[in-house]
């Protein structure tokens, strides 16, 4: 693919998967994680979302699964952001996300509506009709709000919901972000909390690991993991059915490993089945001094009641400490219409501290 001029001083230049991040062309690969920390801090105010690029790299390079196509916007030599195309490669498949990110000085030159065509424009070679995105809204006019069709939360009508809007996306979803401060008031708390739920949960017990993940429940684990798409709420959103077997996890697990990251999960397992019922994950970096990231969270259907997605957070939270004494804060995020998974969060301790829409566009087909 050649440059593509979004006007005369800007360019959007296609993106080469590095073999790592020393080869002699990762120039590109580089600053793009470097404007993509910086647009997540001018978002965030912080850095809790950084990156480094051996961090991020092994994200992209398996097409196994899903194959990403990413720009990099280049203006007067510097970069200023990135366009992704992510293409699930399930058979079938009719969706692909979207995600263009610019800094603050970029917006307002043409670059995202040039992006947003070249994203589309690929998509359709890939034979996508459905794009998906995912926006942090961070506006503060109260008076001009979108709701959700599905009738939980709203976000300001601010530039990026504009720009969305203008290229033909609809909301579809809010997303809540949350954060909970790691005090020895949340761990008094969480104490607490997973004392009253092991309590409850009568007939199952805890397990954990850190990835890889043992050969005793990686069954249970992928069962658990094709049904996050199918067990959580998603609005009018399309998702593929996933198939996770052995390989697929050691593949998921695989990019944590590569990149120096921990991936940690919690589990409640039924006693008299030995079925895993629930899980949780927590990640982290190499740096423990950073922020923890709570990834998947689910109580299978036929499980609930029991109180075991509090448990497994809780129980999940208390290993923490030891594992990571001195990481700040555990960011996650919900759909906001998941009202059960929202209240055990809240009852933990964490607060909202961003609101993400979730867009949709339907095109051709």
């Amino acid at each position: 693919m050649n440059p593509i001029p979004a006007h005369d001083d800007v360019q959007l230049r296609p993106l080469v998967i590095p073999h790592s991040v020393d080869a002699a062309d990762a120039a590109d690969f580089v600053d793009m994680v470097r404007v993509r920390n910086a647009v997540y801090r001018e978002l965030n105010g912080n850095d809790d979302e950084s990156n480094t690029p051996a961090e991020i790299l092994p994200n992209y390079r398996d097409e196994t699964y899903e194959r990403t196509l990413m720009w990099l916007a280049v203006r007067h030599g510097e970069p200023v952001g990135r366009a992704m195309l992510t293409l699930p490669l399930e058979p079938g498949s009719r969706v692909a996300y979207v995600n263009i990110e610019l800094l603050r000085a970029a917006w307002g030159l043409g670059i995202g509506r040039e992006a947003a065509a070249v994203l589309r424009e690929a998509a359709a070679q890939a034979g996508r009709t459905v794009l998906q995105a995912w926006a942090t809204h961070t506006g503060t006019d109260e008076a001009d709000r979108l709701t959700a069709p599905t009738g939980f939360g709203s976000i300001p009508r601010d530039h990026t919901a504009r720009f969305l809007q203008a290229q033909g996306f609809t909301l579809e979803q809010i997303e809540r972000k949350s954060a909970l401060e790691l005090t020895d008031a949340t761990a008094d708390r969480v104490d607490r909390l997973l004392d009253e739920a092991i309590r409850v949960a009568t007939g199952y017990r805890i397990v954990s690991w850190s990835a890889p993940t043992p050969p005793e429940y990686v069954d249970g684990y992928a069962w658990m993991k094709s049904r996050m798409l199918t067990d959580i709420p998603s609005a009018a959103l399309e998702f593929d059915e996933e198939a996770w077997d052995a390989a697929r996890v050691a593949d998921y697990e695989k990019s944590y490993l590569e990149a120096g990251r921990t991936l940690h999960v919690t589990a409640a397992q039924h006693v008299a089945t030995g079925e895993l019922a629930a899980f949780n994950e927590l990640v982290i970096g190499a740096d423990r001094t950073e922020a923890t990231h709570q990834e998947d969270t689910l109580v299978l259907a036929e499980h609930r009641g029991h109180r075991l997605g509090m448990l497994v957070k809780c129980a999940a939270l208390r290993d923490w400490r030891a594992f990571a004494p001195h990481s700040p804060r555990v960011i996650t995020y919900n759909a906001e219409e998941n009202r059960p998974m929202l209240d055990i969060n809240e009852a933990i301790g964490f607060e909202p501290v961003a609101y993400n829409g979730a867009w949709k566009q339907t095109f051709g087909g």
